[in-house]
């Protein structure tokens, strides 16, 4: 193959990691995906690879079958997931050489949108993904699933039909939600419990990753004032505790460092202007693009 053709293929691992992390969660598992799927191309006879009328098409399909591989597998891992597995938080505009650089940030990698995906079937989610944010025509995921078109188009349904379960019916705007994000630094830095209370709903339910290597609380906390007293409770334990103002997965977050390291990312979601969920993760295996970041 020709030099100019390899540069072409490689040209497409930012699409690949862009399907692999929507697919996944993990930006780790995923550029093992895509590394997997260049692996599988570099693999094949000289003669088939020339014989590939669409190699981007190509390693698009096989990125997806490995995905729905590591999905199938990963439920089992999960069930062993010491507390709750929330999604690996991806900063802002991070280094050109990190491969959180390739994400395109939009709504499809929201923390919000990334937990509904984590609720699909595997089958579920690369049909929808696939379809609803790729616009890969049903024809090919059915190439993918193994499946009729038909029954690709049916799972993407029922993804989408768990998606629209699943999102408010008062979407804020970015600006309202940063407003809101701010609030809840300066109040959290005071230990403003009344003022927290007020800028989150009534029924808020916090949820936290620290995968068994950091402390987290292991079942949701729900309600603004339980919510309210255990931020206030994290700050008193944690001397030193730096708070900023982030954007995660490409909306506003903030960012908790001590001793000159992120050690927390939370994400926040709203809904009639106060806060109704809350996603801390502090597992730091999930954190690595954050640590560069700080660097």
């Amino acid at each position: 193959m020709a030099a100019g053709a390899d540069t072409g293929i490689a040209g497409e691992r930012g699409q690949l990691l862009n399907v692999a992390y929507r697919l996944l969660g993990s930006l780790v598992e995923a550029e093992d995906a895509v590394q997997e799927a260049y692996a599988r191309w570099y693999g094949l006879a000289p003669a088939r690879r020339a014989a590939v009328s669409q190699p981007g098409a190509w390693l698009t399909t096989v990125t997806a079958r490995i995905c729905l591989d590591v999905l199938g597998s990963a439920r089992a891992r999960r069930e062993r997931y010491v507390g709750a597995w929330l999604p690996e938080p991806l900063p802002e505009a991070p280094d050109a050489a990190d491969p959180a650089a390739r994400i395109v940030l939009d709504e499809s990698v929201s923390m919000a949108f990334l937990v509904v995906l984590e609720a699909m079937t595997p089958a579920e989610r690369v049909a929808f993904v696939l379809h609803d944010v790729f616009r890969y025509p049903f024809a090919e995921i059915a190439d993918v699933l193994g499946r009729s078109a038909a029954a690709c188009r049916q799972l993407a349904s029922s993804g989408r039909r768990r998606l629209g379960a699943a999102r408010g019916a008062d979407p804020v705007p970015l600006a309202e939600r940063a407003a809101v994000v701010r609030h809840v630094k300066e109040a959290w830095e005071s230990r403003d419990i009344p003022t927290l209370i007020g800028l989150l709903d009534p029924a808020a339910v916090m949820t936290a990753d620290g995968g068994g290597m950091a402390g987290a609380a292991l079942r949701p906390v729900e309600g603004a004032a339980g919510i309210a007293r255990y931020m206030v409770a994290i700050a008193d334990r944690a001397p030193g505790l730096s708070l900023r103002l982030c954007e995660v997965n490409g909306l506003p977050g903030l960012a908790a460092s001590q001793g000159g390291a992120v050690r927390t990312v939370a994400a926040f979601e709203l809904n009639g202007g106060r806060v109704d969920r809350i996603w801390v993760i502090r597992n730091p295996e999930k954190l690595g693009p954050w640590v560069r970041d700080e660097e």
